[in-house]
């Protein structure tokens, strides 16, 4: 016969404050993973995937652009999130986000939104590079080629999570990507949320002809 696990309000306060989502919705994912806060982190997580995915295909119109202004006038960012509603572009909890994203891109200084966007010309050069780098290892020249491009392809992970924003560790958790921001943000609110586009500037950096 089994016993349930009496859930404390602090535990269930600290799944919140780490995940964002309700009060009733992390109860329930603490009770499922028998008061672990790890697993109900994660039970939480594999929920807003689902949610976000079912509601990817929802067209996003509304929205806001917003600016950020950083390091005495030295870094500054134009960002656009798309939502459904011009409900939900008002809401306080979006614009927080929002400003989370500004914030990010300003300290994270992302090159792109997702891997998606990254020109072939610049993943070709990215491959070349690391593939330069494991043949002039020792412990590597004499790998087949099929490893040694497994290898590259596994070390490109790293690129993408420095070089594309929903890949990156978000500044005020690095335990989360933003990615999981956005797709726990998609389930808080209910509604499709799309990081369109951005652009950031910073004093003295070259510029592109």
């Amino acid at each position: 016969m089994s016993t349930s696990v009496e859930i404390s309000p602090e535990l269930v306060m600290a799944l919140r404050e780490q995940t964002k989502v309700g009060v009733m919705d992390c109860k329930r994912a603490l009770a499922e993973a028998g008061g672990n806060l790890e697993k109900a982190v994660e039970i939480l997580r594999k929920k807003g995937a689902a949610t976000a995915s079912k509601k990817a295909s929802r067209e996003a119109r509304e929205g806001i652009v917003a600016s950020y202004i950083h390091l005495g006038g030295k870094v500054g960012v134009l960002l656009e999130v798309n939502c459904e509603t011009d409900f939900v572009a008002k809401n306080e909890s979006f614009r927080e986000f929002v400003k989370d994203i500004t914030l990010q891109i300003a300290a994270g200084s992302p090159q792109y939104v997702s891997r998606d966007e990254v020109p072939q010309s610049v993943l070709a050069k990215e491959k070349e590079i690391l593939m330069d780098q494991l043949k002039a290892d020792p412990k590597n020249a004499k790998k087949p080629a099929e490893i040694m491009e497994k290898i590259v392809t596994g070390r490109l992970d790293k690129f993408y999570s420095t070089a594309c924003l929903l890949e990156q560790a978000f500044v005020k958790n690095p335990d989360q990507t933003i990615k999981d921001l956005l797709t726990s943000k998609i389930a808080e609110i209910g509604e499709n949320i799309v990081i369109r586009r951005f652009v950031r500037f910073q004093v003295g950096e070259e510029i592109a002809s």
